[in-house]
């Protein structure tokens, strides 16, 4: 009877759901975000709105700061059901849901209203039910933000001084094929790696949202930033799916709601911290030069050609709709 019981606690503890007692579940959800950082703030709001909406059967157990692991090691716990569930960049979805890219074309989105008007449409449903189709449960998209190129060899002012760069990127062949047709020497990596490797020189730089480049201290061990707002990147909050479709029908409204007000937290917040991390940096030492509408238009026509590569990976169909939803032609 022991041993079957103490089977029982282990296999609980594997599906990310242990039981706090006879009527209480925990589900255990992970983020590669830094506990200041808006979206982990958020995850707090989530976790109190879930608690208090099933009077306590339900609690959550929040993991931010990569505590169990990298992205991509959370995002794979999720898909085979060891963590319940993870909030994470888009970019470490995308190579299990290449659908994910159609929102991370370059230069797409010019203002984050612009970007939740496509992603809270019908774009946003159609990339949520590929994420189903993969054992994902979407409950909401929040904002990571304008990512903006930071490096410590030059100030990046033109089109030519991003050459022979070597940029840390996100693993994702949107963003990697972007820097590449800018003449940079883009680079995969983990973001639990980055640190060092700018401290050590591994990479020249790397680009990140403001809010992300403070909360990580990266302002320590890089010099120079401009605001490229290259990509416009979301932070999709999924579940594993088997796990959400299983629980009762009051959880999961009690979840959907919580995610709700979370994710519409968590953009306020966003909006609030982008412009003041960005005064941060600039304070704590960092060169910031802002890029001219003249050379944003260089960078856009030079990264032209990455689109048709997505449209091979995402779909043509979604490209277009995409485009057509922010009044881009296709």
């Amino acid at each position: 009877m022991g041993t079957h019981s103490g089977f029982l606690a282990v296999l609980a503890v594997a599906l990310g759901v242990t039981a706090g007692s006879a009527n209480a579940e925990t589900l255990r959800i992970a983020g590669n975000f830094a506990p200041e950082h808006s979206s982990s703030k958020a995850m707090e709001l989530f976790k109190a709105e879930v608690e208090r909406g099933t009077n306590g059967a339900l609690t959550i157990d929040l993991f931010p700061g990569m505590q169990p692991g990298g992205a991509k090691e959370n995002v794979d716990a999720v898909r085979s059901g060891t963590i319940f569930g993870t909030w994470v960049g888009a970019a470490f979805v995308s190579r299990l849901v290449p659908e994910v890219e159609a929102v991370s074309l370059p230069f797409l989105f010019e203002t984050r209203e612009t970007a939740f008007q496509v992603i809270d449409g019908p774009v946003g449903k159609a990339i949520e039910e590929k994420l189903a189709a993969k054992g994902f449960a979407p409950l909401g998209w929040m904002e990571l933000g304008q990512r903006h190129a930071t490096n410590n060899t030059r100030p990046l002012k033109t089109l030519e001084d991003f050459k022979g760069l070597k940029l840390r990127m996100q693993p994702n062949e949107t963003h990697l094929a972007t820097f590449r047709a800018l003449g940079a020497n883009p680079v995969a990596m983990d973001v639990k790696e980055l640190y060092s490797a700018l401290q050590q020189g591994v990479v020249d730089g790397q680009e990140n949202p403001y809010p992300i480049i403070r909360a990580s201290r990266y302002f320590e061990v890089q010099k120079y930033l401009s605001n490229t707002g290259h990509f416009f990147d979301f932070i999709p909050l999924v579940a594993n799916r088997k796990q959400f479709d299983a629980l009762k029908p009051e959880y999961k409204q009690a979840i959907t709601a919580a995610s709700a007000k979370a994710v519409a937290e968590q953009r306020k917040l966003a909006a609030e911290a982008d412009a003041e991390a960005l005064k941060d940096l600039q304070s704590k030492g960092m060169q910031f030069d802002s890029l001219t509408p003249e050379t944003l238009a260089e960078l856009r026509k030079a990264t032209s050609g990455v689109v048709d590569e997505v449209k091979k990976r995402a779909g043509a169909g979604l490209v277009d709709q995409v485009l057509a939803a922010v009044g881009k032609k296709g």
